[in-house]
């Protein structure tokens, strides 16, 4: 699976981690910075994942910030992109599964490094269920 990351400096190592993470799972991953734990404004990498997202250069995307909010709010006005932010396993199936979230927002503040990479994994594994939620999802967007 083509996979788009991005974070600013709080998920910064939590990126890093995850994309070995997902690269020992076989998985193309393009990493849309930043390149160090330095600080830098969140939407300049969560603009990017998005826009890769959304043009279908890559299928899903990952964003990592403190709070997840951040990206989550700047990712979200990308009409195509449904980001939501998971801090539970669940949370990450329930995204998939009922709201076809494009986007899994990881707060690299409120969780440990291991329950973010089963997030993810759960997140990218999980697909969506259509049906009853396939009409709700068609509403979401403005236009």
């Amino acid at each position: 699976m083509k996979i788009a990351i991005g974070s600013d400096h709080a998920g910064f190592e939590y990126k890093e981690e995850i994309i070995k993470f997902l690269q020992e799972l076989g998985h193309d991953v393009k990493d849309f910075g930043p390149a160090s734990a330095d600080s830098v404004d969140y939407p300049d990498y969560a603009h990017p994942v998005a826009s890769a997202v959304e043009d279908k250069e890559q299928e899903l995307g990952i964003l990592i910030c403190g709070s997840a909010n951040g990206v989550a709010i700047t990712a979200n006005k990308h009409q195509g992109i449904r980001a939501a932010i998971a801090w539970q396993n669940e949370i990450a199936a329930l995204a998939r599964q009922h709201n076809n979230a494009n986007i899994v927002c990881i707060p690299a503040r409120f969780i440990d490094l291991d329950l973010a990479k089963k997030i993810t994994h759960t997140f990218l594994t999980t697909d969506f269920e259509g049906g009853r939620h396939a009409n709700r999802v068609n509403k979401i967007a403005c236009s």
